[in-house]
């Protein structure tokens, strides 16, 4: 399990820098393409970056980080 969450949580995180940078190259360039698909580019890294926290609180988790009792 522990190994599959790592898996999960690398493509995540290569998916937002992949989003992030085109976001950015967007922006760089301007035109049609940047006022077509700034906003929903954002939307995606926001979804990607909430996607990876959920993993990584998950792997945490599973490794046993988290000590809930005393």
């Amino acid at each position: 399990m522990e190994a599959f969450l790592q898996v999960l949580l690398g493509i995540t995180l290569i998916a937002v820098l992949i989003v992030l940078f085109t976001g950015i190259a967007s922006f760089i360039a301007g035109g049609e393409f940047n006022r077509k698909y700034a906003n929903k580019l954002m939307r995606l890294r926001v979804a990607a970056q909430a996607v990876a926290v959920i993993l990584l609180l998950a792997l945490l988790a599973v490794r046993g980080f988290f000590h809930f009792t005393e």
